[in-house]
């Protein structure tokens, strides 16, 4: 911003902002979001089997969790394994069109694995997938 002085020489005042301080807070917070981003998308700790073939999850869908120690999460809410079909019911308005993932973890017995399973189709649901890794090739095999 420039001005004319009494004596009529044009000056220019010294109110430029400082920027240091700004850089230093946006740095701070930029630190702050990325030490707790990891943190709040940790969700339920599963190691899924791995596969040859992985179809890529391209949509959002209701996702159950089987963890090592057996416990049943649907979303990130625990649930009881014999709740499972009327938790499943009150979230899903038309089942036959729906579809869900169920992701257990690679020590999980097959007994658990088979009654979320039956819970999961007495909710109605028919289209279910189970979430795998994909396996790492080591090399090409010619």
């Amino acid at each position: 911003m420039a001005f004319t002085s009494a004596n009529g020489r044009t000056q220019t005042s010294l109110s430029e902002i400082n920027i240091t301080p700004l850089v230093d807070v946006v740095l701070v917070l930029l630190i702050i979001f990325m030490v707790t981003a990891p943190v709040l998308q940790s969700g339920i700790e599963v190691s899924v089997p791995k596969t040859r073939t992985v179809k890529e999850i391209t949509e959002e869908r209701l996702v159950i969790s089987i963890d090592k120690d057996q416990r049943v999460f649907l979303g990130n809410d625990a649930v009881n394994i014999n709740e499972i079909a009327a938790k499943i019911k009150q979230k899903i308005r038309d089942p036959q069109h729906q579809s869900i993932f169920i992701r257990a973890d690679e020590n999980v017995p097959f007994g658990a694995f088979a009654t979320v399973m039956d819970s999961v189709k007495q909710s109605g649901i028919t289209n279910v997938s189970i979430v795998t890794q994909p396996l790492e090739s080591h090399g090409s095999k010619r």
